[in-house]
């Protein structure tokens, strides 16, 4: 039944994970509590409190904003991922394939070392960076890989193979430098971003909403490019218009997430793979689907990494990194005889 029903299943395990994510903790609350207090909240709804006041606290102050970012994070880098896999029609192609994550976590870490923020205005500093890093790194990858005008897309994979390594170079280079916020800078790096509470969930919530349903829309565009440039272009895309749009939105939704939670690795190679093995290679359905999946799994890798150490926390990007290595090997063997070289 579920398999006929993706939507229905694949939000249902989102709404699972949900649960789970804010009920494990230091202090176990219990899901129905946590529906509870949750329905509490809604207007002309009065319950009796029976549970106590720390609850409310610890949900709505700790782990329910900690959770939506995680969620949020996710669903960006699951759907950017199923893009440029559409785009470069290969199943081995990521958010962090043309250099955006680096860029992204390069930009900042500049941020970072410049002023860690203590107010408002200083908390905006590293998103900006990150964008900054993310829109430098594209353009510079999208200028190196253009040959007559054109723009191939084995060289648009080999000049952000390149530009990604070398803006990680400098990345490293500058933590060398600098102890300022060192340790935040290395969590930030493997996946595990310091901001807490609602301010990073409500400064990523739009620019990731807008991000991702574009790259619902350009279903249908990458479903004809799946036919090959020439075919269409013959079946009146406008291919380089097309490519440019995808490739600038997948990465500014990557950059958001860079942002708000770390660079965290392979969610937008694993998930986009599992939901094309169950339900097709449609993109207007890979890529919905794919955010439900990839909110989900990012969910399930967060409460891995809160309990392996507890009470300690490893970053999350440790353990997608742990699962995904395995998984970039097994696409690896499958498709080596379509891997660029």
């Amino acid at each position: 039944m579920f398999r006929k029903r993706p939507y229905l299943l694949t939000a249902l395990l989102l709404l699972i994970a949900l649960l789970l994510s804010i009920a494990l903790g230091a202090v176990f609350i219990p899901p129905g509590t946590i529906l509870r207090i949750l329905a509490d909240l809604i207007p002309g709804v009065a319950l009796d409190p029976d549970w106590p006041e720390s609850f409310s606290a610890i949900i709505l102050s700790v782990r329910l904003p900690h959770t939506v970012l995680i969620a949020l994070t996710g669903a960006a880098l699951a759907s950017s991922g199923a893009a440029y896999q559409g785009l470069f029609r290969n199943p081995l192609a990521d958010p962090y394939l043309i250099g955006v994550a680096a860029g992204a976590g390069l930009g900042a870490v500049i941020a970072m070392s410049l002023n860690w923020p203590t107010n408002l205005f200083g908390f905006y500093l590293i998103p900006v960076g990150a964008f900054i890093g993310a829109v430098a790194t594209v353009l510079l990858v999208y200028n190196l890989a253009r040959v007559n005008g054109l723009v191939p897309l084995t060289t648009l994979i080999l000049a952000g193979v390149a530009v990604g390594a070398f803006a990680s170079a400098v990345t490293s280079s500058l933590m060398l430098r600098t102890d300022l916020q060192i340790h935040r800078a290395i969590s930030f790096l493997l996946g595990g971003s310091p901001m807490t509470g609602w301010d990073p969930v409500l400064a990523a919530l739009p620019y990731m909403l807008i991000g991702m349903g574009l790259l619902s829309l350009s279903g249908h565009m990458l479903n004809v490019l799946q036919f090959g440039e020439e075919e269409a272009k013959q079946m009146g895309l406008a291919v380089d218009r097309a490519k440019v749009f995808v490739i600038v939105t997948a990465s500014l939704t990557t950059a958001v997430a860079v942002a708000f939670s770390g660079v965290i690795g392979f969610v937008g190679l694993i998930v986009p793979h599992i939901i094309r093995l169950l339900w097709g290679p449609d993109y207007r359905r890979l890529i919905p689907l794919s955010i439900l999946g990839g909110s989900t799994m990012l969910l399930l890798a967060d409460m891995l990494a809160r309990i392996l150490l507890a009470p300690s926390t490893l970053p999350v990007g440790i353990v997608t990194a742990m699962a995904g290595a395995p998984f970039f090997l097994w696409i690896l063997r499958r498709a080596k005889k379509e891997v660029f070289w």
